[in-house]
């Protein structure tokens, strides 16, 4: 896995049907001196045999694309290697279906393709480091999204340590109380500050429960952590108020 301690740039494939824009980001990307555009697909297809040609950390991954959109390619490209580059998915709306899709099949998260270029540096940073492109106020979309065909959105509840729904669940086995609280707390769209102020412990602390989930779970980032409480049933669909 990469990490920002790597000696060599971070290594990005821009895949997109639109010339233009592969040239916009790769002018970005060019300028900076820890990153490298190592390769260019105009689709989905396209992309997977780039990506069998050469040696990437991070994928840019257009949505909506001849022969083989960017859902597909995503989950073609993470069941290949569950190891390889970290996906960023780029969508025209924050509310894409489409987005949501690709999310679902593995994507460390999107990107808006009209977002500037500190956005688009940020992303690529927050990913090849291990976390996911995906803003608290944006996992409550997202889960709002995932159970819209339920009882309605989420309504965030306190954490209550006590509460027993999903926690025996078998895949979450090897998580402790605790953890099965930063969790559910995570799955809820709440921010580490949000959850350091709730459970009285230092926001750090929070981070580190969070990384020992990922790692006991074999979770890619935050966002398979979301999918995955809520398969799990450790947060429950509620009626939106």
């Amino acid at each position: 896995m990469s990490s920002r301690t790597d000696h060599h740039p971070i290594r990005v494939v821009l895949v997109d049907d639109q010339a233009l824009v592969r040239a916009g980001f790769r002018m970005v990307l060019d300028a900076q001196p820890d990153m490298i555009v190592v390769g260019e697909a105009e689709d989905g297809q396209h992309a997977l045999e780039v990506l069998q040609a050469v040696s990437a950390d991070v994928v840019l991954m257009d949505i909506r694309m001849p022969r083989m959109d960017g859902v597909a390619a995503t989950e073609e490209l993470l069941r290949r290697d569950p190891d390889g580059p970290k996906v960023v998915v780029l969508t025209t709306f924050d509310l894409d279906e489409y987005a949501y899709a690709a999310l679902r099949a593995g994507a460390s998260g999107f990107l808006l393709k009209d977002a500037g270029p500190a956005d688009l540096l940020a992303a690529i940073h927050a990913v090849h480091g291990g976390d996911a492109v995906i803003a608290p106020s944006t996992t409550r979309r997202l889960v709002e999204h995932l159970t819209r065909d339920g009882a309605g959105p989420v309504a965030p509840s306190p954490v209550q340590p006590d509460e027993p729904a999903g926690a025996d669940h078998p895949r979450l086995a090897a998580l402790t109380p605790r953890e099965i609280e930063v969790m559910r707390a995570v799955a809820e769209g709440r921010s580490n500050a949000e959850i350091s102020a709730e459970l009285y412990v230092a926001e750090a602390t929070v981070k580190t429960h969070i990384g020992r989930i990922l790692h006991k779970l074999a979770l890619r980032d935050r966002v398979q952590m979301v999918l995955l409480a809520y398969d799990t049933g450790l947060v429950a669909v509620r009626p939106g108020s």
